[in-house]
C-alpha cells in the first residue's frame, strides 16, 4: 500500500511534465489576420553585444502567461533556432527559447561575436503556440 502511495505522489508532482508532454493539449486558434514581427533591429543590422530587440503584434494584444483572454498571447524569441517547436506542444524555455510570460514588448540581450538569427513566436496562457503558429520572418543579426 505504501508503494502505491508513493507511486500516485510522484505521479502527482511529475503530472506538469507528463502533461507536456502528452498529445492532445488544447491549441488555441489564432485569429484571422495576427501577425507578429521584429521592429528592431532590421534584418541584416550589425549590432553590438547588448542588442535591445523590439517586439510587434498586430491583430491581437498581449496578456501574461497564464491568463486566458481571447485575443490574446505573449511572445517567445527564439535565437538561432533552425525549426520552429512543436506545434500543440508548450515552447521549451532554454537559451534558445526566451519566454515573455510577463507581457513584455522588448528585450535586452547579450549575443556572443558572430552571425545569429531571431525569430518571435506568439503562444497562448499555456505556452503552446497557436494554430496556425503565429510567427515574425526570420531575422539575422551580426554582433561585432
Amino acid at each position: 500500500m505504501k508503494r502505491m502511495l508513493l507511486v500516485f505522489a510522484l505521479a502527482a508532482l511529475a503530472g506538469g511534465v507528463i502533461a507536456a508532454d502528452a498529445p492532445g493539449l488544447p491549441v488555441t486558434k489564432a485569429p484571422a489576420g495576427a501577425e507578429v514581427y521584429i521592429i528592431s533591429p532590421q534584418d541584416g543590422a550589425t549590432v553590438g553585444q547588448d542588442v535591445t530587440v523590439q517586439f510587434g503584434l498586430k491583430g491581437m494584444g498581449v496578456a501574461p502567461a497564464g491568463v486566458k483572454k481571447e485575443g490574446t498571447g505573449h511572445h517567445h524569441l527564439l535565437v538561432d533556432v533552425t525549426d520552429l517547436p512543436a506545434a500543440g506542444q508548450p515552447i521549451p524555455k532554454d537559451e534558445h527559447h526566451l519566454h515573455f510570460g510577463n507581457g513584455q514588448t522588448e528585450t535586452t540581450l547579450k549575443l556572443a561575436p558572430g552571425k545569429h538569427t531571431l525569430q518571435l513566436e506568439l503562444a497562448d496562457e499555456n505556452h503552446i503556440p497557436f494554430d496556425p503558429p503565429i510567427v515574425s520572418k526570420k531575422i539575422t543579426v551580426t554582433v561585432k
